[in-house]
């Protein structure tokens, strides 16, 4: 599952969303509003401070500039997000991470847009050091960077609060009327378990699909469906913001903890700088290891796919 395969047709729904949620959010985000220039920042109410250790084992172009030019793509909620509509203040979960790395390390990362299938480009020609930006570690990537994986993501449940119809896997779908987009690799999710579903001797999903994530969230609210299938970051964050926490909730399977189909987010370095990758991935370790990093992914409503163990280049398929 690569996460930023749907990213386009998720955008639409969660844009609103943010925006809607962001008015009201505003004291958290001025919390990371501004980079950290390498000083002690406070990042999902954690204070993180500078390790002289990590910060002595950066690449000297990297100690020299204080600077590590971090590419992403905005907006693609709850990852990477503007604080306000046609400002260019960031907010979001990688940024809220990329300021905590900063400060652990003593220097500033640095944010700037870039379209999705140029940020690799544009890290080979020496553009950005580095990216944050919801990417998918696989091989073929591998090939021209190199990942520190810090999540790890695939497809989820949502449903709404309360979970009336104890939905608690998909086996539970069976025999149920279930949204999804059209045309994503949630709906080749649900396809291919109707052959589980007749196996257990159950009825198939009742697959009901929407041209835009927006009406299989509407037919979820409105009770002709029982749950929506989308990715679990997307519905971890509209849980968490629609209608205030209120209206929908995620289903965490015990057996898909980051969900169905899951695979490794990374942070994308630069090969010419393996000492920067090495550094991101023990200060990345350092806030998994004292909560920082479970503080900044609950904050934004997907606390189940953050890693447990900071990983390099954990992709294991070509997909």
């Amino acid at each position: 599952m690569n996460t930023r395969l749907s990213r386009n047709l998720i955008t639409a729904l969660t844009a609103a969303t943010a925006l809607a949620t962001l008015a009201s959010c505003s004291d958290s985000a001025a919390e990371t509003a501004k980079t950290t220039g390498g000083q002690p920042a406070t990042v999902a109410g954690v204070a993180v401070t500078k390790d002289a250790a990590l910060h002595d084992a950066l690449p000297d172009m990297i100690k020299k500039a204080g600077t590590v030019r971090v590419a992403t793509d905005v907006p693609y909620a709850p990852f990477e997000m503007f604080v306000a509509e046609g400002k260019p203040e960031l907010t979001g979960l990688d940024y809220d991470l990329g300021q905590a790395l900063g400060a652990k390390l003593g220097v500033k990362f640095e944010f700037a847009p870039q379209k999705f299938d140029g940020i690799v480009p544009a890290i080979q020609a020496g553009k950005f050091d580095a990216a944050m930006s919801a990417m998918t570690d696989n091989k073929e990537r591998q090939a021209v960077v190199d990942f520190v994986d810090y999540s790890v993501s695939g497809s989820g449940i949502m449903v709404v609060k309360g979970n009336p119809e104890r939905i608690t896997t998909l086996d539970d779908l069976c025999a149920k009327k279930v949204a999804v987009q059209s045309a994503t690799n949630q709906l080749d999710l649900l396809k291919e378990h109707q052959a589980k579903c007749k196996a257990a001797g159950k009825s198939e999903i009742d697959i009901q699909t929407f041209p835009k994530d927006s009406d299989a969230q509407l037919a979820l609210r409105s009770g002709k469906v029982v749950a929506q299938v989308q990715t679990k970051p997307a519905a971890g964050w509209t849980a968490k913001t629609a209608d205030g926490g209120t209206a929908f909730q995620v289903v965490d399977d015990p057996a898909a903890a980051g969900g169905y189909g899951a695979s490794p987010n990374g942070i994308a370095v630069s090969k010419k700088l393996p000492q920067l990758s090495d550094a991101i991935h023990k200060a990345l370790q350092a806030l998994i290891d004292d909560g920082t990093v479970t503080k900044i992914f609950d904050k934004y409503g997907v606390a189940s796919i953050a890693v447990k163990e900071a990983t390099k280049n954990a992709a294991v398929d070509w997909k």
